[in-house]
């Protein structure tokens, strides 16, 4: 008689993804961790809210999705009053993270979850669980005000058990005094320049490529002044609008071929055909650019003292060139000519390392 034996399959461990709708970027800085999560045989349950987690849903249709409370985050037309607008928006902020933390209690349980990975979403963390906060914000920069946002910002870091920084340790690095802060107190480790993107050597297609993304209204100003401005460019646009939307519609304006959204393959193959990018100057793009090593013109949006004081900064390194949103017209591109162009600080990230914190 054969012996037989039953072989226990070990169910993956499940861990909770949940970036910030705030723009794109926390969503898809958090794609290259997706990947990894799954390469090392962990299950990735996402959960996030708005455009970002309709843009993770479109990346990875066969995972698990969970739809979290909104923060609610709007930009004032004029960037002067940004500071005020987040003020008055902070007990509605307050109530979403109280709701989302509640959720998170109620998700580990419905979905049996093993470990947390939020990007900025102050809410989304356990004591009884390892919870990791990614941010390249360890002081946050707002005007005179910055040690207030700064301590307040640490506070919520300390809850978690890890901080992870999407950069490199030293002089040459991308974000600057943002993340390179003397506190010995928080649980930082730095991660290196996190990108869903790799260089590959195409032909030319286009000599700009725009790409908008952030949150209502200045995305839509942005985009109507350099749709305007770029009509008069004597070169092949590509224009992205950042609208993730149910379909991915395409149109042809004079010199400009104009996408709602892309994926992240497209996009890929879209930046490693164009010579320019034009865009914010959020953190994410910047390690995206800088990975592709392109030669980038930033606009910061108005009012938010984090992407000026990049854009500034990667400026007189003499990397990138920018201007303010109100001051753009097409000769401002040929400042470009006096720059180097962004490339990536080499790190070498062990997943399997970092990941053994679940």
């Amino acid at each position: 008689m054969k012996n037989t034996r039953q072989v226990k399959i070990q169910q993956k461990k499940r861990i909770l993804v949940a970036p910030l709708n705030w723009g794109l970027g926390h969503a898809t800085r958090c794609i290259p961790i997706i990947r990894a999560l799954i390469t090392h045989q962990f299950e990735p349950i996402i959960a996030s809210d708005g455009v970002a987690l309709q843009l993770l849903i479109k990346e990875f249709p066969d995972l698990d999705y969970i739809a979290l409370p909104s923060y609610h985050i709007t930009y004032p037309k004029n960037g002067k009053f940004f500071k005020l607008k987040m003020f008055w928006s902070t007990p509605k902020l307050l109530k979403a993270i109280k709701a989302e933390n509640h959720m998170v209690t109620a998700i580990i349980k419905s979905h049996d979850i093993q470990g947390i990975i939020s990007d900025n979403r102050f809410g989304v963390y356990h004591d009884t669980l390892p919870s990791v906060f990614i941010t390249h914000q360890l002081q946050v920069l707002s005007g005179n005000t910055t040690w207030l946002s700064t301590k307040l910002h640490q506070r919520i870091i300390k809850r978690f058990d890890e901080c992870w920084v999407p950069d490199t340790v030293g002089d040459t690095n991308l974000s600057g005094k943002l993340s390179h802060t003397r506190n010995a107190e928080l649980p930082v480790k730095f991660i290196g320049c996190l990108s869903r993107f790799k260089k590959t050597e195409r032909s030319i297609t286009y000599n700009v490529m725009v790409l908008i993304s952030g949150p209502e209204p200045q995305r839509t100003c942005l985009e109507t002044k350099l749709r305007s401005e770029f009509k008069n460019f004597g070169g092949k646009v590509l224009f992205v609008r950042g609208v993730v939307e149910k379909v991915r519609k395409v149109s042809e304006e004079r010199n400009m071929t104009v996408y709602n959204y892309m994926t992240s393959s497209q996009l890929e193959t879209a930046i490693n055909e164009s010579e320019l990018i034009v865009s914010r100057s959020g953190y994410t793009t910047i390690m995206d650019l800088a990975r592709m090593r392109k030669k980038a013109f930033f606009i910061p949006t108005p009012g938010q003292f984090e992407q000026e004081y990049l854009a500034e900064r990667l400026t007189r390194l003499g990397y990138v060139a920018s201007c303010k949103q109100g001051d753009f017209s097409l000769s401002c591109l040929e400042d470009i000519a006096n720059t180097k162009g962004l490339s990536p600080v080499d790190h070498d990230l062990n997943y399997a390392a970092l990941f053994g914190l679940f």
